[in-house]
């Protein structure tokens, strides 16, 4: 699914995360949903298929060619090389879902700065759609073969804000329930978007807050400049600006201290 996303400026390294993204949905889309999809279990009990490993694989290739210098971070294969110019890659986030044939799930390519994503592209090859963002550039998504632009809503009250919370085992798992339900019963609409998706309706203004806990770097490095390119904003739950903490709060921009001080209570 190549992009030529001609309506704002392409530094090489945006360049190239597109072309590593091309690069993972020729590897990932040939095996979604196939009945011989190689599926193996993980020492954190987490599930990875053979179209797992083989999209980290081709997008390290790329990478240890063109960027040798640069370090590598991926879910599969662990981190190499250096941490200041870092290329953090989640080659499915969606596993469970792309092991069940259920078509929410995606590639996530970030280039990271001292820590700091600054570019990210996000490839959901069977919905068909792309993301991606550099810092300074905007956020934007192909519609009908046109780049579009992305903004997060104008949403200012909770009373009609609409939430993704990914996964009450998840919020269990953080003693966190408590404040999931705070959360549901304060807002108008909550509903479990899932992984990198809730993210993307985030940027697109679609819904007004994202909210997770027990995640890594891998897992929402690449949505940081997508989601703030489009005016909103992401930090972890406690507000502290970092995607290590395993945790992350996304919101539209507008609505994060309020988000902030309801996660607290």
């Amino acid at each position: 699914m190549t992009t030529s996303p001609h309506a704002e400026p392409l530094s090489h390294d945006l360049e190239l995360a597109l072309r590593l993204a091309d690069a993972a949905d020729a590897q990932s889309l040939p095996r979604f949903d196939t009945s011989d999809l190689e599926i193996s279990t993980k020492a954190d009990n987490s599930h990875v298929t053979d179209a797992d490993l083989a999209t980290e694989r081709a997008i390290r290739s790329i990478l240890e060619t063109e960027r040798p210098e640069d370090g590598i971070f991926g879910e599969e294969f662990g981190a190499q090389g250096s941490t200041q110019r870092q290329w953090i890659i989640d080659p499915i986030d969606g596993t469970a879902n792309f092991l069940r044939g259920v078509p929410l799930w995606g590639t996530m390519i970030a280039l990271a700065i001292d820590g700091v994503p600054q570019i990210g592209v996000v490839s959901m090859p069977a919905l068909g759609r792309r993301w991606w963002a550099s810092e300074g550039h905007g956020a934007w998504t192909t519609v009908e073969g046109e780049a579009r632009r992305l903004r997060t809503s104008s949403v200012s009250s909770l009373d009609d804000a609409s939430v993704s919370f990914q996964s009450i085992a998840q919020w269990a798992e953080a003693d966190r329930l408590d404040t999931l339900l705070t959360v549901a019963e304060r807002v108008w609409r909550d509903r479990a978007y899932g992984d990198v998706y809730s993210y993307m309706l985030l940027a697109e203004g679609r819904i007004d807050m994202v909210a997770e806990f027990g995640v890594k770097e891998y897992d929402i490095a690449a949505a940081v400049p997508i989601v703030r390119e489009a005016g909103g904003r992401m930090t972890a739950v406690d507000g502290t600006e970092t995607i290590s903490s395993r945790s992350t709060l996304a919101t539209n921009g507008t609505l994060h201290g309020d988000f902030l001080t309801l996660m607290q209570s």
